[in-house]
C-alpha cells in the first residue's frame, strides 16, 4: 500500500507540471494563431521586417500606372442619344459627333473546340498499306489536346489547384467534363516530357559558381520523404528523395560541387560535402536572435550580434559591387562570441556555439558581391511544395510527386527569366 501511494504522491506531482503550464501550439494541440501573446513575441518565426513610419498605401513620388488605349481594338461600338432629352424629337437623323472614346476588357464566351481528326491510309502500286499514324491498342478515340493539358497542369502546380477543384472548374468554366484520374494521368504524363529540360537545368546549375540549396519535408504515399532544392538567380531544380544526409547532391551533381559556392543554412550536411566556399544565411540567423530577444528582453548579447549582421548587410546594399574585407567583421564577431553569457539562459549558449563552429563563412559575402548574404530565394523556390503540402496533404505516388517537382523547377525558371510559365509548358509537348 504504501508503494502505491508514494508512486500515487510521483505521478500527481509530474502531472501538475503540466497542468500549471500554459498550453500553447508547442505543447498541446492549439492552433498557432490562438497561442497567447507572450508566445507568440518569443516565436522563432516572428518576421524581422521593422516597422516602418512611412503612411500606409502608395508612397510619395511613385509611379504609377494606368491602362491606355489601343490603337486597333477588336470590336468597336457606337453609342449616341436616339431621342432629344429634353423635348422628346427623333434624333436619327443628326450626325453624331464623337466625344469621348472609353475600352472594356473582357473575355469571350468560353466553350471548348472537339476537332475531329480522320486519319486515312493509301496502298501503294506495289501493294504495301501505308497508314499515317496506327491507332494505339486500348486508346480512347476522344481525347484532351495541349492546351487543356497545359492549363490543367499550370493550375495543378502553378497554382497548386487540388483535383477536385480543378474537375469543378474545367466543367463550370470551360464546359468540360474530365476525371480526377484523367487529370493526375495528364500531370504524370508531363514527366517524361520535362526530362530533356530538366537536364538542362542541371547542367546549367553545375557549371554555376553560386548556388542555394535547401530541403524540406514532403510526404509521399504516407511516408516522409525530402523536397530539394538547388537554385541561382536564373535557374531552378526541385527534386524528391527520401534522404536529407549529404549523399543526395553528392550523387546528383557530383564533382561539380567541388567548383560551387554553397548558400544554406546551418544543416550539418551541407558541411560535410567538399564545396569550394559556404555562406551562412544570415536572416536565419537573424531570426534566431530575435527570438532570443523575446525570450529574455533585457540582455544586450543578441542585440549586439544582430545589429553586427545587419550592419554587414547593409554595408553590401550600400556597395553592391565592391569587394569588402571581412577581417574586422570577424573580429567583432569574435569579441561578442568571447563573452561570458552563463547567466542567460541555455538557449543563448546553444546559438554562441552554432555561431562560433560556422564562423568562417558569415561573412564571405562581404568578400565576393556574388553571394547573397541569405538563401532566401532558395526558401521561396521551395516554398510551392509546402503550399501543396498544407492544400493537398500528401502525394499519392511517386510519379505524381516527381512530376509536380520537375514542372516546378520549369516553370519557375521561367519566370526568373521573364518568359510565361504556361508557355514553357506548351513548349514541352
Amino acid at each position: 500500500m504504501g508503494r502505491l501511494l508514494k508512486e500515487n504522491r510521483e505521478l500527481h506531482k509530474r502531472l501538475s507540471t503540466y497542468e500549471d503550464t500554459p498550453k500553447d501550439s508547442n505543447n498541446s494541440s492549439t492552433p498557432p494563431t490562438k497561442d497567447p501573446l507572450p508566445t507568440e513575441i518569443a516565436r522563432r518565426t516572428k518576421s524581422l521586417r521593422q516597422k516602418s513610419d512611412k503612411p500606409i498605401g502608395g508612397q510619395k513620388g511613385h509611379p504609377g500606372t494606368t491602362r491606355k488605349l489601343v490603337e486597333y481594338p477588336d470590336e468597336t461600338e457606337r453609342f449616341m442619344a436616339e431621342v432629344c432629352s429634353r423635348c422628346g424629337q427623333s434624333l436619327e437623323e443628326v450626325e453624331g459627333v464623337l466625344e469621348h472614346v472609353t475600352q472594356e476588357i473582357d473575355l469571350p464566351s468560353i466553350h471548348p473546340i472537339l476537332r475531329e481528326r480522320r486519319f486515312y491510309k493509301k496502298v501503294c502500286t506495289c501493294g504495301c498499306s501505308n497508314s499515317y499514324a496506327p491507332r494505339g491498342k486500348g486508346g480512347n478515340a476522344v481525347t484532351f489536346g495541349e492546351n487543356i493539358r497545359a492549363i490543367a497542369t499550370y493550375l495543378s502546380v502553378v497554382q497548386c489547384v487540388p483535383y477536385q477543384r480543378l474537375q469543378s472548374l474545367f466543367s463550370n468554366l470551360f464546359n468540360i467534363e474530365i476525371s480526377q484520374g484523367t487529370l493526375a494521368n495528364i500531370i504524370r504524363e508531363m514527366l517524361d516530357k520535362s526530362k530533356p529540360a530538366i537536364g538542362q537545368i542541371e547542367n546549367q546549375l553545375k557549371e554555376s559558381k553560386v548556388a542555394g540549396f535547401d530541403e524540406s519535408g514532403c510526404y509521399c504515399k504516407g511516408k516522409l520523404n525530402w523536397s530539394w532544392i538547388a537554385q541561382t538567380t536564373y535557374l531552378t531544380l526541385v527534386f524528391r528523395q527520401t534522404g536529407r544526409g549529404a549523399k543526395v547532391l553528392e550523387e546528383r551533381f557530383g564533382d561539380s560541387l567541388k567548383n560551387m559556392i554553397a548558400v544554406t543554412d546551418r544543416h550539418a550536411a551541407y558541411f560535410t560535402i567538399d564545396f569550394l566556399n559556404n555562406q551562412v544565411c544570415l536572416a536565419h540567423l537573424l531570426r534566431n536572435l530575435e527570438y532570443l530577444n523575446g525570450i529574455d528582453k533585457e540582455q544586450t548579447w543578441a542585440k549586439q550580434v544582430q545589429q553586427l549582421l545587419r550592419e554587414a548587410i547593409h554595408t553590401r546594399k550600400q556597395n553592391p559591387r565592391q569587394q569588402i574585407n571581412p577581417e574586422s567583421w570577424i573580429k567583432q564577431l569574435d569579441i561578442l562570441t568571447k563573452q561570458n553569457i552563463d547567466h542567460l539562459s541555455k538557449e543563448f549558449n546553444q546559438l554562441r556555439k552554432g555561431i562560433v563552429k560556422c564562423r568562417d563563412f558569415l561573412f564571405n559575402f562581404l568578400d565576393d558581391p556574388d553571394i547573397p548574404a541569405d538563401n532566401n530565394a532558395s526558401e521561396r523556390g521551395i516554398r510551392k511544395l509546402k503550399i501543396k503540402q498544407k492544400i493537398s496533404g500528401a502525394f499519392r505516388s511517386e510519379n505524381g510527386a516527381d512530376a509536380f517537382h520537375a514542372i516546378h523547377s520549369i516553370t519557375d525558371t521561367a519566370w526568373k527569366n521573364g518568359q510565361s510559365q504556361i508557355q514553357a509548358i506548351l513548349n514541352l509537348y
